[in-house]
Formats: C-alpha cells, sequence, structure tokens
C-alpha cells in the first residue's frame, strides 16, 4: 500500500482569534471522524492555523480504503426456516439484498436467539475516489460559533474564503466551495511575502511559506513570542506577566511574531494596578510588566504581526495609543476620589437590576438583610458591623465613572475607594472578594465577610432571576445563574461553611416576595447546579443523586457524605446492605394495601429475625446520633453492623409468610429498616 502526505488549506480573511482557538481544535476532531467514516488509515494528524488560513496536514495517509468485511444480521432462526427446515422467503430476501449465496448463510446465537447471518465484504475505494468528498464535508461540517456569506447565502464561514489548497503528495485533489476552487497556489504574507505562493508538495508546505513570512504552526509562533519577550525581559530588566490565555490570542493574531517593548509614565503607577493590566490586555493584547520587587513597571510588550526597518516606529505609535488611555484612566481615578462610597449610594436607585425587580439600590437592601440573617444562622456574631458596612457600599462603586468605562473592574475600584475613603481594611477587601469567584478555578474569599457578602448576593439573584421568568434555558445563561450556583458551592467547600443553602434561598424569597412555586424552582435549579459540580469532581452518578437528594441543601455535607459513601462503596459489605435496601422497598411496595407492618417482637420465631430487630435497635440508634452531628464515618460504620444481619434475614426468611402475624412481624421489621435508611436517603439511586 503506498503512503502519501495530505495537505488541505483553507485560506480566509482574518478570523479571529477566539475562532481560531476552536477551530484548530474543532477542525482536528472532524477530520478524524471522517477518516474513520472512510477507513483510510494514517500515521499522524495534526491541525494548526494562522489568522489567514485553517491548515489540516495528514502523514502518510494510505492511497485505498482497508477492505471491510463484517456479519450482517438478518433474521431469527424461527422466520428464516419453515417446519420442513427449508428457507423461508425472508431468508431468500435477506441473502439477495446482501448479495450472498444461501450456503454462505449462517446462524448465531445472540443473547439466547439464533440470527441468520451473512458475510458481507467490500472492497476498498482508492483515496482518491473519497477525499474530495471528505475535504468537501470538513468545509460544511466546521461551522463556528458566528457565521457569514458573501456571495452565495449557502456558502458561509468565519470569514470569506479566498483560495483553498488541497494536495495528495503533489496531486491536487478537486474541492469547491462556493466560487473557490482548490489548487496548489497559496499565499505569503499579507504585507511582507509574495501575493501568490506556489506550493509544490504537501512536505514542502510549511517551509515554502516560511519563506514568505508565514510561521503556519501556532505551537512554533509561540515558541518565538516566548523567546522573543525573555530577549527583551533582558533588555529592559523586567519581567512579563505569564499569561497562557494571552499567549495564545497573541499566537493566533499575527503570522509572523515580531516583539517590541514600550513604556508609559510612572505617575500611571497611581492607578490601580488591575485598571492598568486591564487597560493593556483587554484593549492592547499587550503583555504587563514587573520589577524584581514584584511591582508593576512602566513597561510593556507587544506582538507585532510586521517587522519594519525602524521598529522605533512601531513603538511610538504603541505607546501614543496605550498614553491616551491611560491619561482617561487617571483622569477617571482622579475624578471618582472627589465623591466617596457611601455619598455615590443614593445614585443607585437610578441605576435599573432589572425592569421587573427594580434598582440595584433596592437589591443592596435585599442583600444587607439578607447578610444579617445568614451571620446570625451561622454565629457570626463577632462581623455583624463590619459585614452589614460592606454589604451598603459593595454595589456603590457601580456609579463611578471608572467603572462605567472599565466593567470588568467593579469590586476591584470598590476596594479602592474604600481604603481612599478610610474604610476598615476587612470591609474594603469584602467589597473586592465578593464577586470571587469570578470564573471555574478561580481563588475564593479569604475571609468570612466577603465569603457571606457573596453567597448572600448570588442566592438573592438566582432567587430574583427566577421570580422575573427568566431562568437559563439551554446554553442561555444571561444573568450568570449557573456561575452564580457554582460559586455558592466552591465559596461553601472552601471555606468549610455548613451553610444550609434551603433556609438562605426562603429568606431570598422572603424578601423578593416571592412565591412557594418560585422559590420550588430556584431550589430545583441550585440543586442541578450542585450535582453537576460533584459529578464534574469525578463523583458517581449513583452517589451524587443520593447526597444531593440527602443533604442537597448543605452543599458542605452533601460532598462529605459523599465522599465518606464513595470510600466505602467497593467493599463487600456496602454492596450487600445496597442490595437489601432496594428489595426492602421492593417487597413494602408488592406487600398488600390492607397488610398492615406490626411491631410485635412476640411474633418472631426465627434467629434471623431477632437478630435483626437487635441490630435495628443498636444501629437505627447509632445511625440517628450520627446524623444528628453529621458524622458520616460513624454512620457508614453503623451501617456496616446492621449489613450482616439484614443479608441473613433474606437469606433464611420468607417475608411473606402463611401466618398472618407473623407476616406483618416480618413486614415490620422491614417497614423499620426502610426508615432507617430513608433517613440516610434513597439507596435505590446507587443501583
Amino acid at each position: 500500500m503506498i503512503k502519501r502526505d495530505l495537505l488541505f488549506e483553507i485560506g480566509t480573511e482574518e478570523i479571529p482569534a477566539r475562532f481560531m482557538i476552536w477551530a484548530i481544535g474543532e477542525l482536528e476532531n472532524l477530520a478524524r471522524a471522517g477518516l474513520a467514516d472512510i477507513r483510510l488509515s494514517y500515521e499522524s494528524l495534526r491541525t494548526t492555523g494562522t489568522p489567514r488560513r485553517i491548515v489540516l496536514y495528514v502523514n502518510d495517509l494510505a492511497d485505498r480504503q482497508e477492505d471491510l468485511e463484517e456479519l450482517v444480521k438478518g433474521p431469527q432462526k424461527s422466520q428464516a426456516l419453515d417446519d420442513a427446515g427449508r428457507f423461508t422467503k425472508a431468508a431468500l430476501g435477506f441473502a439477495k439484498s446482501r448479495g450472498t449465496e444461501l450456503g454462505d448463510l449462517k446462524f448465531i446465537e445472540v443473547k439466547g436467539i439464533e440470527y441468520l447471518h451473512a458475510s458481507v465484504k467490500e472492497t476498498g475505494k482508492k483515496a482518491t475516489e473519497l477525499l474530495p468528498g471528505f475535504l468537501s464535508g470538513l468545509l460544511k461540517k466546521l461551522i463556528f460559533p458566528k457565521n457569514m456569506y458573501w456571495e452565495d447565502p449557502g456558502t458561509r464561514f468565519a470569514r470569506p474564503v479566498r483560495w483553498l489548497v488541497a494536495l495528495w503528495d503533489t496531486r491536487i485533489i478537486p474541492v469547491r466551495f462556493g466560487s473557490v476552487y482548490s489548487g496548489a497556489e497559496s499565499r505569503g504574507h499579507r504585507f511582507m511575502g509574495a501575493k501568490t505562493v506556489q506550493i509544490k508538495s504537501a512536505q514542502e508546505y510549511e517551509r515554502t511559506l516560511e519563506g514568505e513570512f508565514v510561521i503556519v504552526d501556532h505551537e512554533r509562533r509561540k515558541r518565538m513570542i516566548l523567546e522573543g519577550i525573555a530577549k527583551v525581559e533582558a533588555e529592559i530588566g523586567a519581567r512579563a506577566d505569564d499569561d497562557p490565555e494571552l499567549l495564545e490570542e497573541n499566537a493566533q493574531l499575527v503570522e509572523y511574531p515580531v516583539i517590541f517593548a514600550g513604556s508609559f509614565d510612572r505617575e500611571f503607577l497611581d492607578i490601580p494596578e488591575e485598571v492598568l493590566i486591564g487597560t493593556m490586555k483587554k484593549n492592547q493584547r499587550y503583555f504587563p510588566t514587573r520589577g524584581g520587587d514584584g511591582k508593576l513597571a512602566p513597561y510593556f510588550m507587544g506582538v507585532s504581526n510586521n517587522k519594519p526597518r525602524d521598529m522605533n516606529v512601531v513603538r511610538d505609535g504603541n505607546e501614543r495609543v496605550l498614553r491616551a488611555r491611560l491619561c482617561d484612566a487617571a483622569f477617571f481615578w482622579k475624578e471618582d476620589l472627589k465623591t466617596g462610597l457611601e455619598a455615590r449610594i443614593p445614585q443607585l436607585e437610578r441605576v435599573v437590576y432589572q425592569e421587573k425587580l427594580g434598582s440595584i439600590r433596592d437589591k443592596t437592601e435585599r442583600v444587607r438583610t439578607l447578610c444579617a440573617w445568614f451571620a446570625k444562622n451561622m454565629k457570626e456574631t463577632k462581623i455583624k458591623s463590619s459585614l452589614d458596612r460592606a454589604a451598603l457600599l459593595a454595589k456603590a462603586d457601580l456609579t463611578s465613572a471608572m467603572v462605567f468605562e472599565f466593567p470588568e473592574v467593579q469590586g476591584v475600584m470598590g476596594r479602592e475607594y474604600a481604603l481612599r475613603g478610610g474604610e476598615p481594611e476587612e470591609v474594603a477587601l469584602a467589597i473586592f472578594e465578593q464577586y470571587l469567584p469570578r470564573f471555574a478555578g478561580d481563588r475564593i474569599p479569604s475571609g468570612k465577610i466577603g465569603a457571606i457578602l457573596g453567597i448572600c448576593d448570588r442566592a438573592d439573584t438566582i432567587v430574583a432571576i427566577h421570580k422575573a421568568g427568566l431562568a437559563p434555558t439551554g446554553s442561555q445563561d444571561p444573568y450568570g445563574l449557573r456561575r452564580a450556583a457554582r460559586g455558592m458551592n466552591e465559596i461553601v467547600w472552601g471555606l468549610g461553611m455548613d451553610a444550609d443553602v434551603r433556609a438562605l434561598f426562603q429568606q431570598a424569597a422572603k424578601g423578593l416576595g416571592a412565591d412557594k412555586d418560585t422559590l420550588g424552582k430556584a431550589l430545583d435549579f441550585y440543586a442541578q447546579r450542585l450535582y453537576n459540580q460533584l459529578r464534574e469532581r469525578g463523583h458517581s452518578h449513583g452517589t451524587a443523586s443520593l447526597a444531593v437528594g440527602s443533604m442537597g441543601s448543605r452543599p458542605t455535607q452533601a460532598l462529605r457524605m459523599l465522599e465518606a459513601f464513595e470510600k466505602v462503596s467497593g467493599e463487600e459489605w456496602f454492596e450487600s446492605l445496597t442490595l437489601s435496601a432496594v428489595r426492602v422497598v421492593n417487597i413494602l411496595n408488592k406487600a398488600p394495601k390492607d397488610e398492615k407492618p406490626s411491631m410485635r417482637e412476640a411474633a418472631f420465631v426465627t434467629e434471623q429475625e431477632r437478630a435483626l430487630d437487635e441490630a435495628l435497635t443498636a444501629q437505627g440508634g447509632a445511625v440517628k446520633s450520627a446524623l444528628a452531628s453529621r458524622d458520616w464515618a460513624s454512620v457508614c460504620r453503623a451501617l456496616s453492623e446492621l449489613s450482616g444481619p439484614i443479608s441473613t434475614f433474606f437469606e433464611g426468611v420468607m417475608v411473606m409468610d402463611t401466618d398472618p402475624a407473623i407476616r406483618a412481624a416480618r413486614l415490620g421489621l422491614l417497614q423499620r429498616c426502610k426508615v432507617l435508611f430513608d433517613s440516610i436517603g434513597d439507596f435505590s439511586l446507587l443501583k
């Protein structure tokens, strides 16, 4: 079998970096699945790209399909043969449809039933017959989060496709997308390379384009950026912030990365560093730098997509742009400091939270009340005063010019304005930490004031948005309720807070005047998010469902319960107990409705009954005591002592005895078992 390399380049107008990062991974998934479907083997496959091209490269692709031989199941034996043992019309039709002789058919047993089977062979097709459809399919299946059309409304892509290169070694594979036909002609760098570049073979593709200032491999561009940064760091005596996402984004913005450094006036360092960093990263994609003391330095590094004769021109231009933005930030900072946070609170009445839910001022007062209740419920009386102050000032920075211009620094500016206004450090810190964690994997609040403020604010949001009838649907979650629920759980887990979320939601509903239906929907939504988070942590469906069903209102207890149960889940006694628990429920459900379980010990006639009765008395009390103290290890120990007597009971006793008194006593034992199991959770979820 001959093997050749396959190159497929989709040439486009500049595609946004956020789309490119997604497209490279998606193209790889589609290509692997597509080659598996058409049965073409290969040595290796990779995808890469630049802002102007998405590239698939397959090394040592086979020149033909692998031959296919498979068994195809037909009618059952009872349908394939008549009473005399002759093939029926069903068997004849099956053989004809599969192109095989009757003598080649055979019966094979599947799950206890014999079926007629045919062995079907298919000779592999040549790769040249399959590749045009395969590559065309990739273009059609590569659907971006946002697409556009430019000539034919039926032809859509992230940006207009301008050229296609499809080479199997040196041979052109015919592919059409809209009015564009594949060939061997690519394009170099928009500013430094040739307008047209002839690609002689798939193997020479990357080397040829590099000569035209296009580094196709995005991983190599990242390495070039890091090498350039290291060189500049040595020159300016400052280190660039390590930011993998910013590195990836810059690599997807350029075809030939050139690193440059710039500076700004030291006076701008008086502005909170989060504002400076946000301005550099978000607006300009610059790398901020730090001195040996770890503090922000008045330098930045950028990545250019051009290599001019005089780099000073690039540096000066970028410094002017950054200076203009920093001047705006400095102005906002100075103006905002003229008005204290508390003086801004009345302005919150003019900031609409949601048209059905009033203003941010209304939300502030609800959260203050909720915080006071929560602190009392958690017996955190020492922080009551600071917590109330933080809750009062929590959203005041939303009316500042800085937050209006840079929304991502809400909380950051509240902290800084609070400190400048003489507020206690713990209050200022809480104003910032109320927003933590901001995303999955982010840090959580370091103090209880910020933690409680953040929990109560999120609880109010979840209930309020459900009251407004705007709960998340599908992938749409405009008010960030999923993130809010996740944040609540991360906080209580991280700080070990045994918070009662049901009670918290009830208080939030009371403050909002929400009805029971709204509260129920909010609690169901929260329980589902809790379950999802437990699953994301690697816990099984069964134990996660049991924990949420039992302790869903207390996320910390749900996690502790789950961990304790999973620790013993592989032990023989636990598996036996789970089976017994399910059996208990099944027998009680099937018992006649007029059968009333009895608790009369005098009706016991076997040792197994007496042993189970004694175990239920002893371990039932132990379970009750352990549940009261949330001692899940002790709960498991008590259950392990109960497992044997229950199993022995089922092995030696017929529950539905013919004697009504004996039967009632045995059902009574099972009823006691059920009550004990129900006090812990639904054990049927573990099966």
